[in-house]
């Protein structure tokens, strides 16, 4: 078991990296329905396109005539690649995702993933443990991000872990992803075990992450050794469990681990058992993995 000055520590750190919104946002509404969240600053820099946005001081919306997807989407990409040249979105990625009632239902439109955050829309993602079964007892893999990488930089990351784009599934992005970041074969890729879900709401840089990540469990050979692909992951670290909670509760200022990252590693020494569930850390450490938050 955790001992309970690591997981004080632990609880510490994730209540502050994952702490709800405390700017106000105003929600941007599809058919009543809020679909994005955007700070008052932002909502301002919108109403600027007066051609494809309603704002008021309460909420924005698309103009009527903007009546379909593929009409709204196009008219998207115009205002992303001005938002984009001004410097207000993250890396361009080229890839879209789907803003949608909830996933893999019918899209309202489609965004360009650098302006996700700065819309506030829902995105969905999958991520992976990479576990190994070891005399002294389980062992997770940890991938050491690039310092190029637009988001996190050089922190550490789930083994695997990717945004699903639109038309894509949980579990196609997962076998994708698991062999461009780690080198693992589709065949093993598609053993990973559905862990179940976990929300995040937090205010960053770039906007409102608000993410629903599908954890998945993996368990890989001992003699297996990541390799990536893709330049996305520079190293990577194989550690016990007491070491992963270290790893994920470090001291404030001090991050290691990447924050969607932390709560799936949370997530997993929950579910095998590393931290005690009678002891006074679990529930509160079990309730950080569902977000709850009222914007305004």
């Amino acid at each position: 078991m955790i001992d309970n000055g690591t997981l004080d520590t632990l609880h510490q750190r994730l209540v502050r990296v994952l702490a709800p919104p405390a700017r106000h946002y105003i929600p941007l509404r599809m058919e009543g329905i809020a679909v994005g969240w955007l700070t008052d600053e932002r909502a301002r820099r919108l109403a600027e396109f007066d051609d494809v946005f309603r704002v008021d001081p309460h909420e924005a919306s698309f103009v009527p005539k903007l009546a379909t997807e593929r009409e709204r989407s196009a008219a998207l990409v115009e205002v992303c690649a001005q938002l984009a040249a001004e410097g207000a979105l993250t890396a361009w990625r080229d890839e879209r995702y789907a803003v949608v009632a909830g996933h893999e239902t019918t899209p309202w439109f489609y965004l360009e993933r650098a302006a996700a955050r700065y819309f506030g829309i829902h995105t969905w993602a999958a991520h992976l443990n990479g576990l190994v079964r070891d005399d002294g007892g389980p062992h997770l893999w940890f991938a050491r991000r690039s310092p190029d990488k637009p988001i996190d930089p050089g922190l550490l990351d789930n083994l695997v872990g990717g945004g699903i784009a639109a038309g894509a599934t949980a579990t196609a992005t997962l076998v994708k992803e698991a062999w461009e970041e780690a080198g693992i074969a589709p065949t093993l890729a598609r053993d990973a075990l559905a862990a179940g879900k976990i929300e995040i709401r937090r205010d960053q840089p770039d906007g409102l992450q608000w993410e629903t990540i599908f954890a998945y469990d993996l368990w890989l050979p001992a003699s297996f050794v990541p390799s990536n692909q893709d330049g996305e992951a520079v190293a990577h670290v194989r550690v016990d469990f007491v070491e992963a909670a270290r790893l994920i509760g470090c001291a404030p200022g001090a991050d290691e681990v990447t924050a969607d990252a932390s709560l799936v590693v949370l997530d997993c020494l929950l579910r095998h058992g590393a931290i005690d569930p009678a002891g006074p850390h679990f529930g509160r450490l079990a309730a950080l993995r569902h977000s709850e938050w009222v914007a305004g």
